[in-house]
């Protein structure tokens, strides 16, 4: 994967980063308490996330079991995450730290006795994120422990987010993510967001801005209409998805997932037509008028990202510029306008009548 390389002389004078190692299953299977469920992280249909402790240093790192009856064969989703993920370096990429490829013999059932056959045992480990997933932290149920994330966070968060996406498309081979959901944002101590879990990316040739495929998969509720229907994938698959997790990080709404709307159009039409002026400034009545602006251009492009033809979608440069964008143009604007607050500050931001 071509994301910059120094030359032989450099290299000997700079060492580039430390790349993953492959490790031992019996070293993984230890530091995961035998992958106990007081380990457990979280599960999907693609793997089960286990917390390892290594012994020496008291390390954690994240160790991730694929799962045998996964969508995707385990061997495909294996050489697409390690491969895809190897070599990158990124503020809002996951790093991937280790991983492990071990043919086991295991006594497994078959016609009713058990037979000895050979299992080969998938894992990838990655840093350790305390804060959990993007999910937990925004729709944990009631009672949690976890604080309520406040918008300047959910603005970070979202930048973040963007930032990693825009560095994964503008690679010289460009990778699409292809499961871009709350489930898939890790939050480091600082609630930096990192995009996890690349089972089902898909790398791109140089000069190559599209691909079709016969098989569809993905998450309920975030994939593109042009790839559900279609199998059309491109970066603007991406931005469909990315779209639905800026609105739900935005509004605190949560796509409610239904299967027979992979696409959400239910929840996007219905966060069209709710969230009015008078909604943005009545759920965040104690915020100022720069994140007010940032609120309302927030919902701006998650509706635009969600556009059902995937030509009149934003590209991400564009998204990333305009939110970085949005505070040093409401720093000028302020100057020489005095505080105000409720439905007049609303109209003084969005040019409304009294």
């Amino acid at each position: 994967m071509a994301t910059g390389s120094n030359s032989s002389s450099q290299e000997s004078k700079q060492p580039g980063p430390e790349l993953p190692k492959q490790l031992p299953f019996d070293f993984l299977k230890k530091i995961t308490n035998d992958f106990g469920q007081d380990r457990k992280i979280s599960g999907s249909p693609f793997g089960t996330l286990y917390k390892g402790i290594v012994p020496d240093d008291g390390r954690v790192i994240a160790v991730k079991k694929l799962q045998e009856n996964a969508p995707m064969p385990a061997d495909k989703q294996f050489n697409r995450e390690v491969q895809n993920v190897m070599s990158l370096k990124h503020e809002n990429i996951v790093e991937l730290v280790g991983f492990c490829c071990e043919t086991q013999k295991k006594l497994v059932q078959f016609d009713k006795r058990y037979i000895q056959a050979d299992i080969t045992e998938s894992l990838i480990c990655y840093e350790y994120l305390p804060n959990g997933s993007l999910q937990e932290n925004l729709f944990e149920p009631k009672g949690s422990t976890k604080p309520e994330i406040g918008w300047d966070v959910r603005f970070k968060i979202i930048k973040g987010i963007c930032q990693g996406l825009r560095f994964l498309h503008k690679l010289d081979i460009p990778i699409v993510h292809m499961d871009l959901k709350p489930e898939n944002i890790l939050l480091d101590a600082n609630m930096v967001p990192k995009i996890a879990d690349f089972a089902l990316s898909r790398v791109f040739g140089q000069e190559q801005t599209r691909l079709c495929t016969q098989t569809v998969v993905g998450s309920y509720g975030y994939m593109a209409p042009e790839y559900l229907y279609r199998g059309e994938i491109s970066a603007q698959s991406d931005i469909y998805s990315l779209g639905l997790v800026i609105i739900e990080i935005t509004t605190g709404e949560q796509n409610p997932r239904e299967k027979d709307q992979p696409s959400a159009r239910s929840f996007v039409d219905k966060v069209r037509k709710e969230w009015t002026l008078e909604n943005i400034t009545s759920k965040y009545s104690s915020l100022d008028h720069e994140s007010l602006q940032q609120v309302k251009t927030c919902i701006d492009i998650g509706s635009n990202c969600v556009e059902i033809d995937r030509t009149k979608r934003p590209r991400i440069e564009e998204i990333v510029d305009s939110l970085n964008g949005l505070r040093s143009s409401q720093k000028v604007t302020e100057v020489s306008r005095p505080p105000t607050t409720g439905k007049k500050l609303m109209g003084s931001i969005f040019g409304l009548k009294k």
